[in-house]
């Protein structure tokens, strides 16, 4: 890769440089983010299962799932509407909404 005299160029040169630069990493993460995002469907397939149902999305209205009750890991929670009564159990006795994050 050519070394580039940073020092020599101008502001206007540098804020295009950086333009240029912040492009390229858009377009690279959007290509990365495609690939990942085929090798997971891929694998998904491969087992039975599409990528939805892999992330938990396929219950309620496809909102994710964002909290999950570690003693029973069917009971869970999107974050919307009223808190489930397990949750609500484990608050009262001290515990924080971010220990059942998913």
């Amino acid at each position: 890769m050519a070394r580039i005299d940073l020092k020599s160029m101008s502001l206007k040169q540098l804020l295009d440089l950086r333009d240029r630069v912040d492009q390229a990493i858009a377009e690279k993460r959007d290509r990365d983010r495609a690939k990942v995002r085929q090798e997971l469907a891929d694998l998904a397939q491969k087992h039975g299962f599409s990528v939805k149902e892999v992330l938990g999305l396929s219950k309620g209205r496809g909102t994710a799932i964002k909290y999950r009750n570690p003693d029973n890991p069917s009971e869970t929670w999107t974050g919307r509407g009223r808190k489930p009564n397990w949750l609500n159990a484990k608050l009262s006795k001290g515990s924080k909404l971010e220990q059942f994050a998913v």
